[in-house]
């Protein structure tokens, strides 16, 4: 029997818990190809279908994320083959109808696909380590799962043409000072901080975490004034809820709150 391409666990102690997969190909140092991507897309949505799982979180070992997509699987791949299999989009694109919150925890290497898999989560921890990097034109093609497009909304177009561009490396001191990650973190502590900050989500009402996940996303996919309307409306669908109610007493009454997640 050959290893699994990731590993699955569940932790925290709450009436939600948070779902850990860890990308397991340390010998490519986790180069994603498509049984990993498959397996990867499955584990992400089974975790969102579970109403026992309040966040997740993706990372992999402490030399590499994830090195980059499977150049060998790649190379003799033609346009005809790609368009029909539908390439990257058939599995890659998961993580998009996730609606919980997916946190990756990154060491060591993102590069390629793995620096667009990490953008493709919802908060970017990352160890002192990591490097990040869009090399894919030193092969002679280009970031294909959104490096072009959601790398300039992290960082700014005139890093994005840099990194694209020239194909360099970028650490992580300089990844936190471009806003691509949330929080830099010693290796060490890497873990204890991405699943302490999943056990604060989980502790919350998930109806309100799923839709502020959506107004952010939002904002990247259309004009200040829909976006606004957009945050106000569900704002506004927010009082229907029971969680509501609990939260706002339990703030004026100085207790925790108890959160039924309706």
């Amino acid at each position: 029997m050959t290893d699994p391409l990731i590993l699955i666990d569940t932790r925290g102690d709450g009436e939600r818990r948070t779902r850990l997969i860890t990308l397991n190909r340390p010998k490519q140092l986790n180069a994603l190809n498509d049984a990993l991507m498959d397996q990867l897309g499955a584990a992400l949505q089974a975790a969102d279908d579970d109403a026992g799982i309040g966040c997740i979180v993706i990372t992999g070992s402490e030399k590499a994320f994830a090195a980059g997509a499977d150049i060998s699987a790649m190379q003799s791949h033609t346009y005809m083959h790609v368009y029909k299999t539908n390439f990257i989009t058939r599995n890659w694109e998961t993580i998009r109808r996730v609606r919980k919150p997916v946190i990756a925890a990154v060491a060591g290497f993102a590069l390629g696909g793995g620096c667009e898999l990490a953008m493709m989560c919802d908060m970017l921890i990352a160890a002192e380590n990591a490097k990040f990097g869009q090399p894919e034109i030193k092969i002679g093609i280009i970031p294909g799962a959104g490096g072009t497009q959601r790398l300039p909304r992290a960082v700014g177009k005139a890093k994005a043409m840099d990194l694209v561009l020239t194909g360099r490396m970028m650490d992580a001191q300089e990844a936190e000072r471009a806003g691509l990650v949330s929080r830099l973190v010693p290796l060490e502590k890497l873990m204890d901080e991405a699943l302490a900050a999943a056990d604060l989500i989980c502790a919350l009402s998930g109806p309100s975490v799923m839709m502020a996940k959506e107004c952010v996303n939002r904002a990247f996919e259309g004009s200040l004034a829909d976006g606004v309307d957009y945050e106000r409306r569900v704002f506004h669908s927010l009082f229907a809820t029971a969680d509501q109610k609990e939260g706002m007493a339990a703030f004026l009454e100085k207790r925790p709150p108890k959160f039924s997640q309706s």
